[in-house]
């Protein structure tokens, strides 16, 4: 049996999920959902999280943490919904406290800005290296908030999650400050201290937490955890190699956005088979859209004309096709990918089901006790997990 580190981090991202309002949504997003259960309603509401990752030399663990969960995370976002409504979800990241880069800008990259490509999430977080330098937190969430598209829809849930291990008093720009200005853009800032909770405490962590309401945790970013094998697990990757079959390269970064997908399937492996099990159910999941390079996805956005397509952007089963046979291979694919969608769906939920039984109670095991207090609390908030 395998073990690796268990992402408490992330799953700390669902606390503020609780900030949803309940409203009905009336039309679809411009990257339409795939795999969405006719009784959901179109959304266009976004659930905006900027991850702030110390990739200081202590933060190893850390790093390898949201490698190896990133996954199970977006799982458990595709099955929140507000009302009838799923929302989407876009990621970003920066990482600060790194040697390696410009002191200038106060040790701290954007590596990626928000982002639906979950593909590339998964390919910028297994580039992170670790290297000591200085940790300035109030510069780093002033950054994110000044650097990103938040917007401005109420409803969007706007949420910064910053972790890492020094003084939260760190640097030329007070953290008060920066908190301050993300309450005002109606971002919530989440603090996680890697280490003792009550230092975590005394080092203001929780305090730079409590200014925009937010919550405070302290986890063991070194802490690994044994992943439990289910029956299902080997039918769930062979159908997810089928999966990729079904999608249709296109433009100028198809090949290679084609090629990463394969990277990030074997990323996932590295670490683990049931790591590889929860990327497979990810791609199941109406989350995982690649409208950039995908024609079946692409096809499914309301400004889409097939008319518009040049003969060079297609592949070469498509070229010198007619409108018309394109929009039947298409068709086609698109059929047999739901079909694989809802084979995966219907084996996760039989292997969430063995894991539970297998799965004993932990106190110190922070997801399970994340889980309980975010549903409590979003039990307030109208929202919901199907």
């Amino acid at each position: 049996m395998k073990t690796i580190f268990k992402m408490s981090l992330l799953t700390f991202i669902f606390v503020s999920l609780t900030a949803c309002q309940a409203k009905e949504k009336k039309q679809q997003t411009a990257l339409a959902v795939v795999h969405q259960s006719k009784t959901d309603k179109p959304s266009k509401q976004f659930i905006k999280v900027a991850l702030l990752l110390d990739t200081s030399n202590s933060m190893d663990g850390l790093i390898d943490q949201a490698k190896a969960q990133l996954w199970e995370i977006v799982n458990e976002l595709s099955y929140a919904k507000c009302e009838d409504a799923k929302p989407n979800l876009q990621i970003a990241l920066y990482e600060y406290g790194n040697d390696n880069l410009n002191a200038d800008e106060g040790f701290i990259r954007q590596v990626l800005a928000f982002s639906q490509d979950l593909d590339e999430i998964s390919k910028e977080l297994f580039s992170l290296t670790t290297r000591g330098g200085n940790e300035f937190c109030g510069q780093v969430i002033q950054t994110s908030i000044d650097q990103l598209q938040w917007g401005t829809n109420p409803d969007d849930l706007k949420l910064i999650f910053i972790a890492g291990n020094e003084a939260f008093t760190q640097g030329s720009i007070n953290y008060k400050d920066a908190s301050t200005l993300a309450h005002t853009k109606d971002v919530t800032v989440n603090t996680i201290f890697c280490g003792d909770y009550n230092q975590g405490i005394s080092s203001s962590w929780k305090d730079g937490a409590d200014l925009t309401h937010g919550n405070y945790m302290a986890i063991n970013h070194n802490h690994a955890t044994v992943h439990i094998a289910s029956p299902y697990d080997d039918s769930i990757l062979q159908l997810n190699r089928k999966l990729n079959k079904t999608y249709v390269a296109y433009g100028s970064s198809g090949k290679d956005k084609m090629k990463n997908q394969s990277e990030q399937d074997d990323n996932a492996q590295g670490y683990s088979e049931a790591n590889a099990v929860s990327r497979a159910v990810s791609k199941s999941s109406h989350l995982y859209k690649n409208a950039s390079w995908d024609l079946i996805d692409a096809s499914e956005d309301e400004s889409f004309a097939y008319e518009e397509l040049k003969e060079n952007q297609l592949p070469q089963e498509l070229k010198g096709k007619t409108e018309a046979e394109i929009k039947t291979y298409l068709d086609t694919k698109r059929k047999e990918r739901e079909a694989i969608q809802t084979q995966i769906q219907d084996l996760n939920l039989k292997r969430k089901q063995h894991l539970a039984k297998q799965q004993k109670g932990d106190n110190d095991n922070l997801e399970n006790a994340m889980l309980g207090a975010i549903k409590t609390q979003a039990k307030k908030k109208n929202y919901k997990w199907e």
